[in-house]
């Protein structure tokens, strides 16, 4: 498979590692980039849009990234934050003040940002229609009791973190998140990554090609830790199953225009990095300082360690971002690093000490909690490039 882009001959391992992908794992579709010191040293990309592989992909191809999109939701209240404008240590209700209903006052916005809020979904029975809703979804979490007592556990925010942290952000500026993310940090950036998609990008979307395994497959799977952790079952499967599983939404117009800021962003690995470069370079990329280094620091502040009640296994939560623990020993476990991944595979990690961010993104979904060879495989190339 022919790699195409440009990259860093330090950097040569990683494209040697997306070739690789394209063999024993099958791969579809996909594009990487490596940010080190500010500098795209990796822009690469290979393979199809299309299971058929009739049409290649190209330097301008974009997919949905699904959690991914979760990183840019995080850049974007940090954003704010940094400006003065947003205190992670405040109630949620300052706000927004029909969310302190039913024993929720007391909620700060770094729960809803660290998934330890107790919403980790929706108590009123909802379909992803009706998650793309942006009033009536936002009015159904406004109004809901927590699951579990908020800051004591974290249970992953799988499809609502966007509309929690994204309606703070309403509340502060007056526009949506997507809008929001669009105009001040995106396009200053010169990001091609969307949260709502134009129709006029339609045409460069390469649809995700889903799992064959069923989520309820997943979730049985899930349910093994159960008894290891002694932790009950029962927000996971409320979480997983309401929206019930819809394997065609990504697929659909209704989709792709929607604004859901924990899960249909569209972009390629360049225009996660480079806005995620943010984190590891200090705040500034390309010119454009966007954040102080006290402000990404906020990120690495534990909020949480331990078995979470959505993806039932140990998981390390700052704010807005994953940390690394021993379920990730592919990550150094020393210094300032924060990652997060979408569901499928894509991944992305930032290394501050480094000055590292590292994107993968593809078409083809595996059915997987956390990361998989691929990436992974991605990963420990552009570590071995620094050595």
């Amino acid at each position: 498979m022919e790699v195409k882009g440009t990259y860093d001959e330090r950097f040569s391992g990683v494209a040697e590692a997306l070739q690789r992908n394209f063999q024993d794992p099958g791969e579809i579709g996909a594009s990487v980039a490596v940010m080190h010191e500010g500098e795209l040293v990796v822009d690469i990309w290979a393979g199809h849009t299309d299971p058929e592989r009739a049409n290649p992909w190209e330097h301008d191809t974009i997919t949905n990234v699904w959690s991914t999109t979760k990183t840019m939701t995080a850049i974007s209240a940090l954003v704010l934050a940094d400006r003065g404008e947003l205190d992670f240590f405040r109630p949620v209700a300052d706000y927004w003040p029909e969310f302190g209903a039913k024993g929720k006052k007391d909620i700060e916005v770094r729960h809803i940002m660290s998934h330890t809020s107790g919403l980790s979904g929706w108590g009123k029975k909802i379909t992803m229609e009706e998650v793309c809703d942006w009033e009536k979804s936002t009015s159904i979490l406004a109004a809901q009791k927590p699951w579990w007592k908020p800051g004591t556990a974290s249970g992953y925010h799988m499809l609502n973190q966007g509309h929690l942290v994204g309606e703070v952000v309403r509340r502060i500026t007056g526009v949506s998140l997507g809008t929001f993310f669009a105009k001040e940090i995106a396009e200053p950036l010169g990001a091609d990554f969307h949260i709502g998609l134009d129709e006029k990008d339609f045409h460069r979307v390469s649809n995700v090609v889903y799992p064959t395994e069923e989520i309820k497959d997943q979730l049985k799977d899930l349910t093994k830790s159960l008894a290891k952790y002694r932790i009950s079952g029962k927000v996971a499967m409320k979480t997983f199953m309401n929206p019930n599983p819809d394997d065609n939404s990504a697929w659909t117009d209704w989709w792709r225009k929607a604004e859901v800021p924990a899960a249909n962003g569209h972009g390629n690995a360049r225009s996660v990095a480079t806005i995620q470069g943010l984190i590891s370079n200090g705040g500034e990329i390309n010119g454009v300082k966007l954040l102080k280094p006290e402000t990404i620091d906020l990120i690495f502040q534990e909020q949480s360690h331990g078995p979470d009640l959505v993806l039932l296994m140990p998981l390390r939560f700052g704010i807005g971002y994953g940390l690394p623990n021993e379920e990730f020993p592919f990550l150094p476990q020393d210094g300032k690093v924060c990652f997060w991944g979408g569901w499928g595979g894509s991944l992305i990690v930032n290394d501050v000490d480094r000055k590292l961010t590292v994107s993968y993104m593809m078409n083809k979904m595996m059915q997987t909690v956390m990361g998989d060879p691929r990436g992974l495989g991605i990963l420990e190339a552009a570590y071995k490039s620094l050595d």
